[in-house]
């Protein structure tokens, strides 16, 4: 199974490389592979590379289901 985890673009650079955030933590990450992305949208990250640009509101429930399952243990 593979997960893809929403986070927000705070820098673009040259040639497809960037750099995204999620809660405070920073990662540089290929941003090749979704030409249109803006500095802050929120995009699907796998493996090293935004696969998807998503809704704020989208990456935010996301994000809150997760947090929702890891505080009761559940797996999905």
């Amino acid at each position: 199974m593979c997960l893809a985890i929403p986070v927000k673009v705070v820098w673009i650079g040259k040639e497809g490389e960037g750099e995204v955030e999620l809660k405070g933590v920073r990662k540089k990450v290929n941003l090749s592979l979704t030409p249109r992305v803006k500095k802050g949208d929120w995009v699907l990250l796998h493996a090293g590379f935004s696969i998807q640009i998503i809704s704020k509101e989208e990456a935010e429930e996301t994000l809150r289901l997760w947090e929702e399952m890891g505080e009761t243990g559940r797996n999905p």
